[in-house]
């Protein structure tokens, strides 16, 4: 079965017209991939709005999520884990406490530290967005096997490894 020409194969195509002394192919990827990152960002979006979140919320109640039981980590652990300032943490904290889903606790290794800890409330609400971005995402893929995804997953590994590497 072959795939009709897309968006990209007709971008592609006027540039080898216009350009026929440039190698474009590496719009075949990335262009792509660019595009795919579009309609990534408004499931994401449509996600987390579902579920009365901004996506730099999620970010931060996942982490504390993925952290276990009891949920909580230290602020500059969530610096590290979503790559912002303390000055934006400390804010992002901030107004995730006032609508309740996280909460700051002394921490008990550092009587001048403190400890971001996720409430009930937070647990549920990211709980049912994560499950809610997972179906989004199972639509985005779903003209791919799994055999599909699993290769497309293993290559874009090997493309991201390096630029992770970095950072």
């Amino acid at each position: 079965m072959s795939t009709p020409p897309d968006e990209v194969d007709r971008i592609v195509a006027a540039w080898q017209r216009e350009r026929p002394d440039l190698d474009v192919a590496p719009l075949e990827v990335l262009s792509r991939v660019s595009r795919l990152a579009r309609h990534l960002d408004r499931a994401r979006s449509a996600a987390f709005t579902e579920h009365d979140l901004e996506s730099w919320e999620f970010d931060v109640l996942s982490a504390l999520r993925r952290a276990g039981a009891p949920y909580e980590l230290s602020p500059g652990q969530l610096v590290t884990q979503t790559l912002v300032t303390s000055g934006t943490m400390t804010n992002r904290v901030d107004r995730l406490t006032a609508r309740g889903l996280v909460q700051r606790l002394p921490d008990p290794r550092d009587r001048r530290g403190v400890i971001v800890r996720l409430t009930e409330a937070g647990r549920r609400r990211v709980d049912d967005a994560f499950a809610g971005l997972l179906d989004r995402e199972r639509d985005l893929l779903a003209s791919l096997t799994g055999a599909d995804r699993a290769h497309l997953a293993a290559l874009l590994r090997e493309l991201v490894s390096p630029f992770d590497a970095r950072s």
